[in-house]
């Protein structure tokens, strides 16, 4: 995945859906009807793989992680996050 290759949905203020796979074999971010398909290949014990989907995130949209804010979905694997 290239650095900033969803940079079109990193407007200030928006809300990004995200589904999240994780214990993945890989990392990947892919877009899907409804929002974006994260796979982390971080096991979701103690917050990990949040912060490893808030990176991946980051990179994809091409902002820095502190412009993210999960919203909702800290615990299931469909999550919201608020660009800043």
């Amino acid at each position: 995945m290239k650095k900033g290759a969803f940079s079109h949905l990193a407007t200030p203020g928006s809300t990004l859906a995200v589904r999240v796979t994780p214990k993945a074999s890989r990392n990947a971010v892919e877009e899907v009807a409804g929002g974006l398909k994260i796979s982390v290949t971080t096991v979701p014990e103690g917050g990990k793989a949040n912060r490893a989907v808030e990176k991946l995130l980051s990179t994809a949209l091409g902002i820095s992680k502190s412009r993210l804010t999960l919203t909702h979905g800290a615990t299931s694997r469909d999550k919201v996050f608020r660009v800043d």
